[in-house]
């Protein structure tokens, strides 16, 4: 009997204990994949976004909410005059109800700005003017609302009419309601108001040079905090918390998943006693009882985590179809995390065993002779 076939014979002696220890560990690894999945994905998403804008710095006030606080317009006209800025758009953006989509990102935008530039249109038109009660639908935010051409648009107290359909080339782009800033500021009682400002360096730099920018945007505008787009949402307080929130839950699953594994060890362990003591008196080296025990718990982690990977993507997936969060983000469930989470898995297996191993080599080949 080969060395491979006693693990697992060792792990198939009960299957419905190691069954039920397998379900504990894939629980912990599918919240890894998951929540993690989801908090890298918003953040990827919001990247994207900001890549097809054409953006090389944010300037905004993003703290710890997921929309920034509105600030004086007149920030801008400072920005927009240094010389190392090329162009500016000014955006109001904000996260809200709208009709039948519980959270749905509305985002208004300089009339006549850069920021317009990206949106591809499907169908319909763009606004004549920035005053026209108008609106244009991502692709994804038309699904979401079910709405077409011509259709009408409650937004806060103010009807409006869906003009355009649009590919936005990415899906935080497509899942948004765009319009221009001055009806948002008028619907919405902020005029001289905005929340980002969206800047173009006048020349191509590298990124040390974007951060020499920044300093100087801040010097110039110490309201707000200017910081490269690929940076702005994952620097934030709210990505941080999120972050922290999802390997938290995460790991608080898994230690769970240590617990199962340890106590499944441990019950073999104690069945297995007088097996482990004859192994021994026929010559097994007590070296070799130990690495027995920890390979059947790094087998039981490996596959507990492959079924959590399989789990936790299913659920980042249905999640990402969720009504409230449809068009916002992409889970991204890159091979990296994969990977991770099913090492976790395994290192779960390995330090649940190290406990049942030392333990079941400490048994002299004598106890073989009890019944």
């Amino acid at each position: 009997m080969s060395f491979l076939t006693i693990i697992m014979r060792g792990l198939w002696r009960r299957p419905v204990r190691t069954g039920l220890t397998l379900v504990g560990i894939a629980i912990g690894i599918a919240a890894v994949v998951a929540l993690v999945g989801i908090s890298r994905g918003f953040e990827k998403s919001w990247g994207a976004g900001a890549k097809e804008r054409g953006i090389d710095i944010v300037v905004s006030t993003l703290s710890s909410g997921l929309t920034p606080k509105p600030f004086n317009s007149e920030v801008r006209d400072r920005i927009a005059k240094m010389p190392e800025v090329g162009k500016t758009c000014s955006v109001f953006v904000d996260l809200t109800s709208v009709e039948s989509a519980s959270m749905m990102m509305v985002s208004a935008r300089e009339w006549g700005g850069f920021s317009w530039n990206n949106l591809k249109l499907i169908s319909g038109r763009m606004p004549k003017d920035g005053m026209e009660p108008v609106v244009l639908l991502g692709q994804t935010a038309a699904e979401s609302l079910k709405k077409k051409i011509g259709d009408p648009l409650q937004l806060e107290t103010k009807e409006l009419t869906v003009v355009g359909i649009f590919d936005g080339g990415a899906l935080v782009e497509n899942g948004s309601v765009v319009l221009s800033l001055p009806l948002f500021q008028e619907i919405t009682g902020n005029e001289g108001k905005l929340n980002i400002l969206d800047v173009r360096a006048a020349e191509r730099m590298d990124e040390a040079g974007m951060r020499k920018l920044c300093e100087k945007i801040n010097t110039v505008a110490p309201e707000a905090k200017a910081v490269i787009a690929s940076e702005h949402i994952k620097d934030s307080e709210a990505s941080k918390f999120i972050r922290a929130m999802s390997w938290g839950t995460s790991l608080l699953a898994v230690v769970v998943g240590v617990l199962g594994v340890m106590n499944t060890m441990l019950m073999t362990t104690f069945e297995r006693k007088q097996e482990m003591c004859i192994l021994l008196a026929i010559g097994w080296k007590r070296g070799r009882i130990r690495r027995m025990i920890l390979w059947e718990s790094a087998l039981l982690g490996f596959l507990g985590g492959i079924v959590g990977v399989v789990i936790g993507v299913a659920g980042a997936k249905l999640t990402e179809r969720l009504p409230s969060v449809h068009g916002l983000l992409e889970p991204d469930l890159s091979m990296q995390l994969v990977v991770t989470s099913v090492a976790i898995s395994i290192v779960v297996g390995v330090v649940s065993g190290l406990y049942p191993a030392w333990r079941s080599s400490r048994l002299t080949p004598s106890l073989a002779l009890q019944g």
